[in-house]
């Protein structure tokens, strides 16, 4: 990256939108977690698709490689450039306005770089409903929510991020612009290619704007917070609130006893709302478009049934909105709670919804002969099958001794995942921190498809290399 070609790169954005001072670049080369640190001669900031395609060109010509970067709030080394010091970065915070909002077809179109927030309370004050929902959606942006197909508590009744989107725009290598923003329910013209780029990380072309779906607004929402002895009785509440709420139970969170210490111990204002902690504890929602009263109705039915057929120990039910934020909030302050516990062995994992109590029984067998002082913190999305199954360091362990042995470990647990024909990434994405468990663990056929769409797509390996393959 000479300064020749660096000034080529900086007049497609402006000079006000092109970072090259090592202070102004450490955000975008430092992932927000310290696992992974990059290099980088410059940051471009576009504010069109036009720009972008632009960049995507003169890269092309000049084989210089792009890492596409959105909100930098992955977990896995997803947005980060190599050491090398000749990727650039496109960011796309600037690409942050909303185009449209069609309430009678009840989507709305934005760019990428709209933060997930926006996109919620949009949606909201129109009297609607975006469902995806995570803990950093007040700064990660819609494009890379798209390009990690992200989770988040809504999945089991609204579905992950390809769900939610109906069509896309996207810049491909070459710098072409493929204008997918198709806003039909029914096309049958051929290959959803749209499905190629969700979750693509960034290696196969940049997302610009999306189509998302939009769902009626709740009328009434209630939760409930459980006691419970074990993931099998978990699994009979689930069973229980899925026949009576069916489409209306809209999330479904499992967490065992100890990241509810750790939250306690460590967060303000959240306080345990049952009597005692039990060993596993469950989250249920459920939202009604008829009435609150009928929100709280059916939740009064599951848990009388439930208690009926010993599938719960003990209740607490939200009485008001400020009741549901804080039941929340205890599931939401459990990944920040447990870095206050030192050096953590994290896995996001998923198996079939049934298979998840023998696997949390399997895997903690397994722990308690490797490591029997380390302590389990294990929460997740029990109605999807998506666990998050973390590990943290013994009380008064050094951290760095505990982490030495997280290849080894995590070898182990993923084998365990692989033999239920589970997943190792279950929401997360790949990046390069699972890149090599990926091709270790994927089928060879499936591996080779997905080698040749990026030959196809990207032939000079330039749009985010060495993610995913």
């Amino acid at each position: 990256m000479n300064d020749e070609l660096c000034n080529q790169f900086i007049e497609l954005v402006g000079s006000k939108y092109a970072l090259t001072e090592h202070n102004d670049l450490t955000h975008y080369t430092h992932e927000n977690r310290g696992l992974y640190v990059g290099k980088t001669p410059l940051v471009l900031k576009p504010s069109s698709t036009q720009e972008v395609s632009e960049i995507l060109k003169l890269a092309s010509k000049t084989k210089t490689v792009v890492v596409p970067q959105g909100g930098h709030t992955g977990h896995v080394g997803g947005a980060v450039t190599d050491e090398s010091g000749t990727q650039i970065v496109v960011s796309m915070e600037r690409m942050n306005k909303v185009r449209e909002i069609d309430l009678q077809s009840n989507i709305v179109i934005c760019e990428a770089g709209t933060i997930l927030e926006t996109v919620q309370k949009l949606s909201d004050d129109n009297d609607r409903l975006f469902p995806l929902a995570l803990g950093s959606q007040g700064s990660c942006q819609i494009g890379g929510n798209i390009a990690t197909n992200a989770g988040g508590t809504g999945v089991l009744a609204y579905g992950n991020t390809r769900a939610l989107v109906m069509g896309l725009e996207v810049v491909l290598a070459s710098g072409e612009i493929w204008n997918g923003l198709r806003r039909l329910k029914k096309d049958n013209t051929g290959y959803d290619l749209k499905d190629l780029f969700i979750g693509s990380e960034g290696t196969l072309g940049i997302i610009t704007a999306a189509v998302l779906k939009l769902f009626p607004k709740p009328r009434g929402k209630s939760v409930a917070f459980c006691g419970l002895q074990s993931p099998t009785q978990a699994l009979q509440l689930l069973d229980k609130a899925s026949s009576y709420a069916g489409h209306s139970l809209t999330a479904f969170e499992l967490m065992a006893q100890n990241p509810l210490e750790f939250t306690l111990k460590h967060m303000e204002n959240v306080r345990n709302p049952l009597d005692k902690i039990h060993p596993w504890h469950a989250l249920l929602e459920v939202s009604s478009n008829r009435s609150q009263g009928d929100a709280e109705q059916t939740m009064q039915t599951i848990l009388e049934a439930s208690f009926e057929a010993n599938a719960i120990d003990d209740a607490a039910l939200s009485t008001s909105l400020a009741q549901v934020q804080d039941l929340w909030r205890i599931r939401e302050m459990m990944p920040v709670a447990q870095k206050h516990e030192g050096g953590s062995m994290k896995h996001d994992i998923s198996v079939s919804v049934h298979q998840v109590p023998d696997f949390i029984t399997k895997a903690g067998e397994i722990i308690e002969r490797e490591m029997p002082q380390a302590r389990l913190c294990t929460f997740g999305h029990l109605g999807d099958g998506n666990m998050h199954y973390n590990i943290s360091q013994p009380v008064d362990s050094n951290a760095e001794d505990f982490l030495k042995r997280q290849p080894e470990i995590n070898a182990i647990i993923h084998d365990l995942v692989v033999s239920m024909e589970g997943s190792v990434a279950a929401e997360h994405g790949v990046g390069q921190l699972k890149r090599d468990l990926l091709a270790r663990t994927k089928d060879k056929v499936e591996l080779d498809l997905m080698r040749s769409i990026k030959q196809t797509l990207d032939p000079h390996n330039l749009m985010n290399p060495g993610k995913v393959l």
